[in-house]
């Protein structure tokens, strides 16, 4: 089984070795990490580097792709052709599309959400919309059909554990929960808007807008709206009235 998981600068670890830990362990497993070609591409951190193992073009038909989020980059990586045409192709042939936290927006940025129920961060669930999808704050992970997308960060352990128990069953499922003693015991309660108190809310709220306002990312996200606008219009206006032969303009 080859599991594809997507990396470009500035996306967010968690979201990609999360669920790596995970899916690694279902027989077979062969896993890429998967760019425009092979080489170190640093996190959003910008001390943190991952590499990149398999281009694009040596990936063609993996069976599981993920795509992680990222705090200041998922502009880029939603205007990023390259990535969204490799997804539309491989989205195809794989038996599960997968994302964790922004990563949706991408895949969203791909055609892949449309229609569909998804999650992602809580701070842009609305954009999800955008982008025809319908937006589930309050899940953790949602599925549609072979399409599952994780919420914020570290939603990305759950649906890696959770995928595991889909493909390989329960029982494997639950030896690697506790090989790597995966048993989450926060000592806050914060890890949801539902549940942190206002002025928590709002202290992270304005530090992702501080993280992804960027110029760069100002520009990306600029281009993405032109192609979401391009598209829209382009379309065929099927509601328009038909023209009365009976009275010519």
């Amino acid at each position: 089984m080859q599991i594809a998981i997507v990396l470009y600068p500035g996306l967010t670890a968690l979201d990609a070795i999360g669920p790596y830990e995970f899916l690694r362990s279902l027989p077979g497993a062969e896993v890429r990490f998967v760019g425009p070609e092979p080489g170190p591409v640093v996190a959003d951190s910008g001390v943190l580097f991952l590499g990149i193992t398999h281009t694009y073009a040596e990936t063609p038909r993996p069976d599981i792709v993920l795509v992680p989020g990222s705090g200041p980059c998922t502009a880029t990586a939603m205007a990023d052709e390259d990535l969204l045409n490799w997804l539309r192709q491989v989205h195809e042939t794989t038996q599960w599309t997968t994302s964790v936290c922004t990563g949706a927006l991408i895949l969203a940025a791909a055609g892949i959400l449309t229609g569909k129920p998804a999650t992602t961060h809580w701070t842009v669930q609305r954009a999800l919309s955008a982008f025809g999808a319908e937006p589930r704050k309050n899940d953790r992970i949602v599925r549609s059909g072979k399409v599952a997308t994780a919420a914020g960060v570290s939603a990305g352990l759950d649906l890696g554990l959770w995928l595991v128990g889909e493909i390989a069953g329960r029982d494997h499922a639950e030896m690697v929960q506790l090989y790597i003693e995966y048993d989450p015991q926060p000592p806050f309660d914060a890890g949801h808007p539902t549940k942190a108190r206002k002025e928590t809310v709002d202290r992270a709220f304005a530090l992702s807008r501080k993280i992804a306002f960027t110029p760069s990312q100002m520009r990306a996200a600029a281009t993405v709206a032109w192609r979401q606008t391009l598209s829209a219009f382009r379309k065929p206006r099927t509601n328009a009235t038909p023209p009365n032969p009976t009275h010519p303009s």
